[in-house]
């Protein structure tokens, strides 16, 4: 499974090609921590696919982009791509599993217009993978069960992680290594689907304290069922 920062470019060339190949474009509010987990599973050989024989292309969008990373932001840019990957995959024939898709990888955070965002996203068919409070809060979920209220507060979700002081996982805590998450994504979508459980269908996803759904981007963009 390749990976990269390339953009639409990459699916011109496969037209005609009679490869079983999927594009799937991702914006990332993180500029560190969701990047270096993707590199992470993207590049692991040993990990499962539901359908070996396609070949998904991630494509981390804006990767070194310093600003306008807020989810409002990145919802605009997906609506935009997706729709020029779409009018080309229409134009390539390409079929519907093969379709493109554009994702949105963002956190609470108590960002201020969640709810515009996500209701940007669903309109035009941009799928979102969320967190609450954030990212690190799957991360967590890669060693434990995670319970209580963050109330959006990120902190409190990385003071969870398991780094003791002057190891090599504290001296750049942002980034991912592989093995914090490397052979553990059974257990982590487990303890994620455990704390979702907690709320029922009525609380709407933003509202949701804590919660992930950063499995589902796993399994349903890159078609990895265990790494």
């Amino acid at each position: 499974m390749a990976r990269g920062d390339r953009g639409k470019d990459s699916l011109k060339r496969s037209k005609g090609a009679g490869r079983r190949r999927r594009e799937v474009y991702v914006f990332t509010e993180g500029k560190e921590t969701e990047p270096s987990y993707f590199d992470i599973i993207t590049a692991e050989e040993n990990c499962v696919r539901q359908d070996p024989g396609l070949q998904v292309v991630l494509h981390i969008q804006e990767r070194n982009r310093k600003s306008h990373r807020k989810p409002l932001d990145l919802v605009e840019k997906a609506v935009r791509l997706k729709r020029e990957v779409t009018r080309e995959a229409k134009r390539a024939k390409l079929k519907s599993a093969m379709m493109p898709q554009v994702w949105c990888v963002f956190d609470h955070d108590k960002y201020p217009y969640l709810a515009e965002a996500m209701k940007q996203a669903k309109e035009a068919g941009v799928e979102v993978a969320f967190s609450h409070p954030c990212f690190e809060v799957w991360r967590l979920a890669h060693y434990r069960p995670v319970s209580g209220m963050f109330s959006g507060v990120c902190g409190e979700a990385a003071k969870r992680l398991p780094f003791a002081p002057g190891s090599r996982d504290a001296e750049n805590p942002k980034v991912v290594l592989p093995h914090q998450v490397l052979k553990r994504f059974q257990r982590a979508k487990d303890n994620a689907e455990q704390m979702n459980a907690q709320h029922g269908p009525h609380v709407a996803k933003i509202d949701r304290d804590p919660y992930t759904d950063m499995h589902v981007f796993v399994e349903e963009a890159l078609g990895i069922s265990s790494y």
